[in-house]
């Protein structure tokens, strides 16, 4: 338990000159982490003077950001296994006060739209093409292609606002809503793209695709769910002039989807010029655990 009293001494030190002085209080209320958040911010609140402010603000953000890595290193080195906490830990960067419950009903309600008319009798492009109504038709969801550089179109809770986001964060949607429906369809980490494809080796395969490593066939949610096949990500590598690699064209783990975010938002805020939300993101990315090779998730 902390003293109040200490915490309160701390805070009013807090505007103080020296720099000597307002370097130990700060690593005092950051040895406390979350438990002076309340002192922190009912005396931003009350304080008129703008260095004071600026001085808890980026405190606050100090003691966010260590949780931040925390939760991330925590969630990688078990395993990983929740596709959905890892993409909500890293909006939580931005957004440390995000209403995660809110993201889960948005995705809810967007499943209960495909599952209200689907039969599971139907095949794999008929499930493909019932998600694709649900998502780009009745919910709106487009690619943003004006501003595509933008960072909120990283983060799956502003995606779910505004209704556009970039390549990954259209696919992580629609994987994620299929998935809870047990609609097999995960995340491919393509070189300059992201895609999704649908693994099942017991259904047959469409007319006009070809079955590769249980892969039926590949969509890109970008393009409103375009339904395409292997030689399509073929001709796709050949025009970018790189090597075919077998990962390329496989399903990648949770780690390497999280990667592929913060590798996003690390390229958007240097393009913004904001180099220290690029620097600390780039601690994300290296985060123990981080290394683990790509796979199936």
């Amino acid at each position: 338990m902390i003293d109040p009293k200490e915490v309160t001494a701390l805070v009013k030190l807090l505007d103080d000159p020296d720099e000597e002085v307002y370097r130990h209080v700060e690593e005092r209320l950051l040895y406390h982490g979350y438990e002076v958040m309340n002192f922190l911010e009912n005396s931003w609140e009350k304080s008129l003077d703008p260095v004071l402010q600026d001085r808890i603000i980026n405190i606050i953000h100090k003691i966010q950001f260590r949780e931040v890595k925390k939760e991330l290193n925590e969630w990688a080195m078990s395993g990983a296994f929740d596709l959905l906490q890892g993409i909500l830990i890293v909006n939580r960067y931005q957004y440390p006060d995000l209403d995660e419950q809110k993201v889960i009903n948005q995705l809810e309600d967007i499943k209960r739209d495909v599952w209200l008319h689907m039969n599971y009798d139907m095949s794999a492009l008929e499930k493909v093409k019932l998600l694709n109504h649900v998502i780009f038709k009745t919910h709106g969801f487009s690619g943003n292609t004006v501003n595509h550089q933008d960072p909120q179109n990283s983060y799956l809770n502003l995606v779910l606002e505004s209704k556009k986001g970039n390549q990954i964060s259209l696919a992580l949607i629609y994987s994620l809503i299929a998935q809870k429906l047990d609609i097999p369809i995960y995340g491919v980490n393509l070189p300059q793209h992201f895609i999704l494809a649908y693994v099942d080796d017991q259904e047959p395969v469409p007319r006009g695709f070809e079955k590769h490593d249980g892969i039926l066939f590949y969509i890109n949610p970008f393009n409103k769910g375009f339904v395409f096949n292997k030689r399509d990500v073929d001709y796709f590598l050949k025009q970018l002039q790189i090597e075919p690699r077998k990962e390329f064209y496989l399903p990648c783990s949770h780690i390497a989807i999280v990667q592929r975010i913060l590798r996003n938002l690390i390229s958007s805020y240097q393009q913004l010029g904001a180099r220290e939300k690029a620097d600390e993101l780039r601690e994300l990315l290296e985060i123990s655990g981080f290394n683990t090779p790509s796979g199936t998730p």
